[in-house]
């Protein structure tokens, strides 16, 4: 799918696709991969890198353009369990057009993010800002899936609250190593002089610089949160299986006493009272104290 817009009093309108500066490709098909190659000259292996999930964040300089390469998340879905996996994005910013191809819908029209675009180069800052975000917001959700999961052990005997934290740790690794990736592409475009940013450009990638680390600072809490815990709910687990198992063998040991005085007294053996009138009762009576006399014997081991 293909989106064209251009830039009109600071803001974002719909175009057509012969006069847009800002061209969103979304999943392109082959066909639109040809024509991009052919067209702009985009490096045909850049542009498969930039939707190749496993991909690390990098620049390249071209003849004509320059080719980035930025991480963000990958869309999650309730098919996805509790998995949270990182994606791709590929910018690649020309003289006076910028070309984004993507994995998921960048909501250029919707998100206020957007809402003050000057140049093309603004829009590159805006779209770099959007993928740290995203990060951000993402970290809230899996904070408090998180803390629902943890309620959900405390009270729970299976293992599958378990894997599913530990879904969630190896989620954040992966967002970890995408921040990180994404911190070292925002140095080297500071650093770089072929792009030239004017003022407002330069802060909003300082903006940026700053937000993506205190983006990694929070995931890097989370995820040792989540890691540190991992043992002491591990352990949560088993003392549930533990308690549980106790419950068991006092329910069954109180069964046991009575029946042992029950039998006692239904031996085909003479028995004093047997010929008593009310023996059913005594003898029902002595299965209750003994039921009686080993709950208060528990009680006081305190076991």
């Amino acid at each position: 799918m293909s989106q064209f817009y251009n830039i009109s009093g600071n803001k974002i309108v719909p175009a057509q696709s012969d006069n847009s500066t800002i061209n969103i490709y979304i999943n392109p098909t082959n066909e639109e991969k040809a024509a991009l190659i052919e067209t702009y000259g985009i490096d045909e292996h850049t542009l498969n890198s930039a939707i190749d999930p496993d991909e690390l964040s990098r620049i390249e300089f071209e003849d004509n353009h320059v080719a980035i390469i930025v991480k963000k998340p990958q869309t999650y879905s309730s098919e996805s369990g509790y998995q949270f996996n990182v994606a791709s994005t590929g910018i690649f910013l020309f003289e006076e057009k910028i070309i984004i191809i993507s994995d998921s819908e960048i909501p250029v029209l919707t998100d206020k993010r957007f809402m003050k675009v000057q140049s093309v180069k603004s829009f590159l800052m805006l779209t770099l800002g959007y993928c740290i975000y995203h990060f951000v917001d993402h970290l809230k959700i899996m904070r408090q899936i998180s803390d629902e999961l943890e309620n959900k052990i405390n009270a729970s005997m299976e293992n599958k609250y378990l894997l599913f934290m530990f879904s969630l740790s190896k989620g954040l690794v992966y967002y970890l190593n995408a921040i990180s990736s994404n911190g070292i592409l925002l140095h080297k475009m500071k650093n770089n002089q072929k792009i030239m940013f004017n003022e407002n450009e330069q802060e909003l990638l300082e903006d940026i610089l700053i937000d993506n680390s205190q983006c990694y600072r929070l995931a890097e809490i989370y995820s040792n949160i989540v890691s540190s815990m991992m043992d002491a709910r591990a352990s949560v687990v088993s003392n549930n299986i533990n308690i549980l198992m106790k419950t068991l063998n006092v329910v069954t040991i109180a069964i046991m006493v009575p029946t042992f005085v029950v039998s006692a007294f239904s031996m085909n053996v003479k028995i004093p009272i047997s010929e008593h009138s009310y023996a059913f009762w005594i003898i029902l009576g002595l299965a209750a104290i003994s039921v009686g006399v080993f709950l208060s014997f528990w009680r006081l081991k305190k076991w």
